[in-house]
């Protein structure tokens, strides 16, 4: 399906993709802190709805 050549460039290109936003990250650390202190509630938030919407289907089907 996929050639060889492929199938190493892939394998090149995440390697690489995941290496700049590890450095990306690293590099606004102390920016994301600041501004972005307390986003892991609004996650939690909207993880919460996605859990509620699969019990309303789960309980609606029976």
């Amino acid at each position: 399906m996929f050639s060889t050549g492929q199938w190493v460039f892939a394998a090149l290109f995440l390697v690489s993709f995941v290496l700049v936003m590890v450095v990306a990250y690293r590099k606004d650390i102390q920016i994301h802190q600041k501004f972005y202190k307390g986003s892991y509630k609004v996650l939690f938030a909207f993880l919460f709805f996605i859990f509620l919407l699969f019990l309303i289907k789960v309980f609606m089907k029976r």
